[in-house]
């Protein structure tokens, strides 16, 4: 019976340590694609004219870019350093 208490201790013990569910360059890389999106649909809110190069081009690839920086920055896994 202490076998199995030592077991579910360990057990417990390894899940207390493991922390946030994300590494610090998963959230810079998170907030960097909130600031590319904004930035995307702020060119497409741009008082120039409906047909510019700006707001039909531009801006939709910038606004993508910034989704797909956010899809890599949940994906992404960083290397364990071994101590």
């Amino acid at each position: 019976m202490s076998q199995t208490t030592k077991n579910i201790k360990s057990t417990t013990n390894e899940s207390n340590k493991q922390g946030f569910v994300f590494q610090k360059i998963n959230y810079q890389l998170l907030i960097l694609s909130l600031i590319v999106t904004a930035v995307g649909f702020l060119l497409m809110m741009g008082t120039e004219d409906i047909y510019s190069f700006t707001k039909i081009t531009l801006a939709p690839i910038v606004v993508v870019a910034g989704f797909a920086l956010g899809f890599v920055a949940i994906l992404y896994k960083p290397k364990n350093k071994i101590n």
